[in-house]
């Protein structure tokens, strides 16, 4: 439920930052993404890499609680996931993008894609156009990627993306891969 605003009364913009590539809209968390990325993150394999827990999220509560945090980001540090729209649809397709939650060994450039849109690049896509996002925004000389040993499908998006494991560290009670993505060699890169 959307609670509507008096007449007059408007609050600080929540607008912006907008990045387009080929097939995708990388944008700022609205309402309507909340039953999207519930229904993303119900996805067995979805809930156990990205979820704290490990589990699929099946309530709605949580299920905008995970949103909330995702769109708080924003609020609290200036960035954040974005939510990948697919261009052509106009549907969620997932979300990525930097977060730096309280704990983890680095800013991490993340993703999850929906199910329904796995198989299309969408996440390699929208990882690129978000690191070259958070190099130009942000000062920092290296982005992380946290991907578990087992999760096969994120470890080739992050070689594709021509990360490198750097070492191992310990997240939410499980042995994580810690991938270094660095400002060096990204800007260095030939563009696809």
């Amino acid at each position: 439920m959307i609670v509507p605003f008096k007449p007059g009364v408007s609050l600080a913009p929540t607008d912006g930052p907008l990045i387009e590539t080929e097939h995708l809209v990388l944008r700022r968390w609205r309402d309507a993404d909340i039953a999207p990325n519930t229904a993303m993150l119900s996805d067995p394999d979805s809930g156990r890499f990205i979820t704290a827990d490990g589990k699929p999220v099946t309530d709605e509560f949580f299920g905008w609680r995970n949103a909330a945090v995702m769109a708080g980001h924003w609020a609290l540090h200036g960035f954040g996931l974005f939510v990948v729209e697919e261009k052509g649809s106009g549907k969620f397709a997932g979300r990525v993008g930097p977060w730096l939650p309280r704990g983890f060994p680095g800013l991490e450039v993340g993703w999850g894609i929906a199910p329904e849109f796995r198989g299309k690049g969408y996440a390699v896509e929208a990882a690129r156009a978000s690191i070259d996002w958070t190099f130009a925004t942000l000062e920092i000389d290296e982005i992380i990627h946290l991907i578990r040993p087992e999760n096969v499908a994120s470890q080739k998006v992050a070689r594709r993306l021509g990360a490198a494991i750097e070492r191992q560290v310990e997240l939410f009670d499980h042995v994580t891969d810690l991938w270094v993505t660095r400002r060096d060699a990204w800007t260095a890169r030939p563009k696809p």
